[in-house]
């Protein structure tokens, strides 16, 4: 069975994720072999906020793939500013288009354009809720440079609490045996509790520090993050965070000579620049694992591989609306409000956030 769409790499069970990896290391060895496998095909990139990396990589993955592409990165210069909806956008593009890859600002928007594209849909990153694509990066990346994915401490500094990328990772290396994480970030950034929910549900050991020094010598991996600006509605609070953790040469004097850092890119100030030279500084090689990672879903899901997506969650329609402001049905009203029941809790099927009944 085709996979239809790529919302959180929670859809694929850890041997599907495995035959990703080693479809991405396949198309890193022998590209050639690759290189007219979505001939005649077009994918759509929907970027509603800026991106560089993940934008690039998607294209780049397809036109390496023999594929063609179309999209935007600015929605001002489209129908967007003149009151479109989502559901429109996605219905018309996906009647020109292939496949059709999001990034947007509002959490919860990917799984929404999933329910009217007549075409896959893959989730490019949705506010500060999930980055399934860059998880699947960081996959192919520790597998080449650790060798393993499993039995592993990670530690995870800066943004955790918007961090999409944070909060992906952590959702799928529970998932694996063995894992423990480390949890480096102020009291103001902290891991969001729906996220600490899946490590404990998962039996994996975390803990919370407030100091990089102190947690870097147990650590077999390091993933750091950028304060976002673009997550804060006030800049005074971005203003008091920018700048708490910075990793350099001095602090790196005390990790593991087989300390793998990477982090999802852009950094800002948060890793000097004298550690680019460092061998264990793994982020810009990261960016290159990152384009044969989209390149091996793209092609899984245009050519239909035999992956079949896990059982999903049943959710249901339900009165309530879901207490995240950044939720997509905020802004786009006609959206079913969908939940699933937990206690007294509703879980809103798109952005994960926690409504009381």
């Amino acid at each position: 069975m085709q996979l239809n769409h790529m919302i959180d790499l929670d859809q694929l069970s850890v041997e599907q994720t495995i035959q990703l990896i080693n479809l991405a290391n396949s198309i890193r060895n022998n590209p050639w072999a690759y290189r007219e496998s979505c001939r005649g095909k077009i994918m759509a990139t929907l970027f509603y906020e800026p991106s560089t990396r993940t934008k690039m990589s998607f294209q780049t993955a397809m036109y390496r793939l023999g594929g063609e592409v179309v999209g935007f990165d600015n929605p001002g210069n489209t129908s967007v500013s003149k009151g479109e909806s989502l559901k429109d956008t996605v219905m018309v593009v996906g009647g020109y288009t292939d496949l059709i890859v999001i990034r947007h600002p509002r959490e919860g928007a990917a799984a929404a354009a999933a329910l009217y594209s007549r075409v896959p849909i893959i989730n490019a990153g949705d506010g500060g809720h999930l980055h399934p694509t860059q998880t699947l990066t960081d996959l192919v990346t520790l597998y080449n440079e650790k060798g393993r994915l499993d039995h592993l401490c990670i530690g995870l500094c800066g943004d955790l609490i918007y961090g999409r990328t944070v909060h992906s990772l952590i959702k799928t290396m529970t998932r694996f045996p063995g894992n423990r994480f480390v949890l480096i970030s102020t009291p103001e950034l902290a891991l969001p509790r729906y996220v600490k929910d899946v490590m404990d549900a998962a039996g994996c050991p975390w803990s919370e520090v407030s100091s990089l020094e102190e947690a870097l010598p147990e650590l077999d991996v390091l993933y750091m993050t950028r304060i976002q600006q673009e997550r804060f509605a006030d800049g005074s609070q971005y203003e008091k965070q920018k700048g708490v953790f910075v990793l350099d040469r001095a602090k790196l004097a005390h990790a593991k000579p087989d300390l793998k850092i990477l982090h999802p890119l852009p950094r800002v100030n948060e890793i000097t620049t004298e550690v680019d030279e460092d061998p264990r500084a793994t982020y810009f090689r990261q960016t290159v694992y990152g384009m044969y990672a989209r390149m091996a879903l793209i092609l899984t899901i245009l050519q239909g591989a035999h992956i079949r997506p896990a059982a999903g969650t049943l959710h249901s329609t339900h009165p309530n609306v879901c207490s995240n402001p950044n939720c997509i049905t905020q802004t786009e009203p006609y959206l079913p409000h969908l939940f699933t029941e937990a206690g007294d809790m509703l879980i809103c099927a798109y952005c994960d956030g926690r409504t009381l009944i």
